[in-house]
């Protein structure tokens, strides 16, 4: 019994608390904030957060990071525009082009980290510059200048971002919920997955269990670079427009929300469920604060700062043994 009621309340059920939370706060604070429409066209702000938190998530499971994600969407949404406006590519070949550039950049980040031994901090904060430098580059091969960005894609294109399941649910919230699956199953319920957790945990004990620990950890940056281009497709389609900095605000929202979602910075642990609530409780943070509570957008980085670090020191202060024995002390006198 108390096995049961110990698994129900755990972390994943107090972020579905506090996201429950936050739509009661902001609803009785503006009335608004609770309508369908409202609601649901709020995602289009936050969905690259939601998907790119997902496989960052398995890069933090094996003990790395991936602060470079953030580069690779803006990189995506150029290497698209130039290679459709300038070189006359099929707008669908050149999202293609995109995707495979960005499994590139994950690959050789990946293979310096796994291969090399390099720090992954050291690593992904080098290709953040590298891959925006090259994001730079791309867009002076263009004939529009870059500030303006690339616009004009065909409908066809741009449906992908506008289309709404029975009229009511947006393309972004569906596919968010594919990728939720796909990660849960990949994560959760493989071989792969396990190797993924084996690798955080213990990664000589996974060699010696007869994983490639290296490719492992090198595959789960590739994932997550692809999961920034495809996060880079939906944001260019949505916008209508192609841009190189595009993205470039996301890195600590990425980063809180694989943290906040129950994932230990040292590798080892982490929820693929538990990242996903934790993506909405901060991209309903970021579109009610705004809305209901007149916060300037500027700022909004705070909150989610502080989040951060909150959350961290909490967890660091909750597994220190002294705690344990103080709460021991706590029950003996109670």
């Amino acid at each position: 019994m108390k096995k049961s009621i110990k698994s129900f309340f755990n972390w994943d059920m107090f972020l579905l608390c506090v996201l429950i939370l936050e739509f009661i706060i902001f609803g009785m604070k503006n009335s608004k904030f609770l309508m369908p429409r409202v609601l649901l066209a709020s995602v289009n702000d936050f969905i690259a957060i939601c998907i790119i938190s997902l496989f960052v998530t398995f890069v933090m499971i094996t003990g790395g990071i991936d602060i470079q994600a953030a580069s690779i969407v803006g990189l995506t949404s150029i290497i698209i525009g130039v290679a459709w406006q300038d070189g006359g590519m099929n707008v669908w070949v050149a999202a293609l082009l995109a995707v495979v550039a960005a499994a590139l950049c994950g690959a050789l980040s990946g293979f310096f980290i796994a291969y090399c031994n390099v720090q992954a901090m050291v690593i992904t904060l080098g290709g953040s510059f590298l891959y925006a430098g090259f994001a730079l580059l791309v867009s002076n091969l263009s004939a529009t200048e870059a500030y303006k960005g690339i616009s004009g894609f065909p409908d066809s294109f741009k449906v992908i971002s506008k289309f709404k399941l029975f009229g009511v649910i947006p393309s972004q919230l569906i596919l968010f919920a594919v990728l939720t699956v796909i990660a849960y199953l990949l994560l959760h319920k493989s071989k792969y997955g396990r190797s993924v957790f084996l690798v955080g945990i213990n990664q000589k004990a996974a060699e010696y269990s007869g994983i490639n620990t290296r490719l492992v950890i090198m595959s789960t940056y590739i994932l997550s670079a692809v999961s920034a281009a495809i996060a880079g497709i939906m944001l260019t389609s949505y916008l209508g427009t192609s841009k190189s900095d595009l993205g470039s605000n996301l890195t600590l929202n990425i980063i809180t929300t694989v943290v906040l979602g129950g994932t230990l910075s040292t590798g080892g642990k982490g929820s693929v469920i538990g990242t996903a609530l934790a993506s909405l409780v901060i991209g309903i943070l970021r579109f009610g604060l705004p809305l209901c509570f007149k916060v300037n957008t500027q700022y909004l980085d705070v909150p989610v700062g502080l989040l951060l670090i909150v959350v961290v020191v909490g967890r660091a202060i909750a597994s220190s043994p002294k705690t344990a024995v103080f709460f021991k002390r706590f029950q003996k006198n109670s």
